[in-house]
């Protein structure tokens, strides 16, 4: 694989397993913590963004309902990686399941752009 493919770019970063197979590149991320709706995926000029920001807050209290302890914890990541032009871009699926985000790149068929169009000489 070409190390420019699927490099990041961005800092704060989960933990990444990419492969690749004849029909699809994989991309799976370790984010426990984050629901799919703190997630958010885009692709732009061949770049596939990946973020999430998420916020929780735990307080414990007494019985008169003094705060005894209160704690914030907000975190989040962005990720960025150089897709190839392989990508069949509009059909780039993702699912998330036990702390795991897979995003499946589907390659273009690969008949299709090793086609070869005879011109006729007129």
């Amino acid at each position: 694989m070409n190390d420019d493919l699927f490099s990041f770019v961005e800092g704060n970063l989960p933990a990444t397993n990419i492969t690749e197979n004849d029909k699809s590149f994989n991309i799976e991320l370790s984010i426990p913590g984050f629901k799919k709706e703190d997630v958010r995926i885009e692709i732009e000029k061949g770049v596939l963004k990946i973020s999430a920001q998420s916020e929780t807050q735990s307080e414990e209290k007494d019985e008169n309902e003094k705060v005894l302890r209160q704690e914030f914890r907000a975190s989040s990541f962005s990720r960025s990686f150089a897709i190839p032009e392989n990508v069949d871009a509009e059909s780039i699926e993702a699912s998330q399941k036990d702390g795991v985000l897979q995003i499946t790149l589907p390659k273009l068929n690969k008949a299709l752009e090793d086609k070869v169009k005879k011109i006729e000489i007129k």
